[in-house]
């Protein structure tokens, strides 16, 4: 089959200067036809300032976890069917081996085995109790995805119970759904976006939008500090290539817009550790979830064990 590439400019003032109308008008209704895909997005200086991006950006978000020296580990609370008090327990386990950043599954949300205020306040004390015995400043990160009154209602409650930092699925919520966490006057804290429904954006290597571009600059452009996807070698088809160009938009020339964090994860083991530190150096997010959770052995010492594999080259 015969393909084209073909670069189209658009007026700046057609985007309003709004991220709904920017993706709009890059990739509206021809998103509906295949055989297309939004390889690329290029910015004019005059429309990256209209976006103000991520708040806290890589720096800030080592400054909340404490962690300089290497790449941070996040780790998932799973699997779904726990109670908030399971979920508690499971997050000071993580907390005690040095995991920066605990997060909800993605999965979590209100459901009536688990209800999200109640998860909050356990996961969150949880985590503090953790963090006072071993002197460290891990993070919970609950997920806050919900339409668009309650996302803002649960991201409050959040701050005020002591969240560290907010899960947010923006092709379930709405992508201008992390703009409105990261400009929020009340609400300050980092925004991880999850890939949770945004598949059909790049699993067709024909059609869509380049992964490098959704999960890369579009991520970063809307405000999230954080950027999850699915690393190669895992249970997904993402390639090496695919998520190291991921991670290259996370910090390219951008304006004013802080660099953010790539966040490999999906179906991670221990023993991929040193392989992604040699794949993205040291500014990454290591996600692991399931793997830390191995028959006849301690979450604690799993954890450890994991971050331990990461603080060296």
């Amino acid at each position: 089959a015969t393909a084209f590439r073909a670069e189209i400019s658009f007026a700046v003032e057609t985007t309003a200067y709004e991220l709904t109308q920017l993706l709009n008008v890059a990739f509206g209704n021809i998103s509906l036809r295949p055989g297309i895909v939004l390889s690329e997005l290029r910015l004019p200086p005059d429309l990256l300032s209209a976006f103000p991006g991520p708040r806290f950006g890589r720096s800030g978000l080592r400054e909340r976890a404490g962690e300089w020296s290497r790449p941070l580990v996040c780790a998932a609370l799973k699997p779904m069917g726990l109670t908030p008090a399971e979920l508690a327990d499971q997050a000071y386990r993580l907390a005690l081996g040095g995991i920066d950043l605990v997060k909800d599954d993605h999965g979590l949300t209100d459901q009536p085995f688990c209800r999200f205020e109640e998860r909050l306040e356990r996961c969150a004390s949880a985590i503090e109790r953790a963090n006072r015995e071993t002197g460290r400043s891990s993070l919970y990160v609950p997920n806050v995805t919900a339409s668009a009154e309650k996302m803002i209602d649960r991201a409050r409650s959040a701050m005020s119970r002591g969240a560290g930092a907010l899960l947010v699925a923006p092709s379930l919520g709405g992508i201008d759904s992390v703009r409105a966490l990261a400009c929020h006057g009340e609400i300050a804290l980092p925004v991880l976006a999850h890939p949770a429904f945004s598949g059909s954006f790049v699993a067709s290597a024909g059609s869509g939008i380049a992964h490098s571009v959704i999960f890369g600059q579009i991520m970063r452009l809307a405000g999230a500090d954080a950027t999850i996807f699915p690393n190669y070698g895992g249970r997904f088809s993402f390639s090496r290539e695919e998520c190291v160009s991921i991670a290259e938009r996370c910090a390219e020339e951008a304006g004013t817009l802080k660099p953010i964090f790539p966040v490999p994860g999906g179906g991670m083991s221990r023993e991929r550790a040193t392989e992604m530190r040699r794949t993205y150096g040291k500014e990454f997010i290591a996600l692991i979830g399931g793997g830390l959770h191995e028959p006849g052995k301690d979450l604690t010492e799993s954890a450890r064990s994991f971050v331990g594999l990461l603080d060296s080259p």
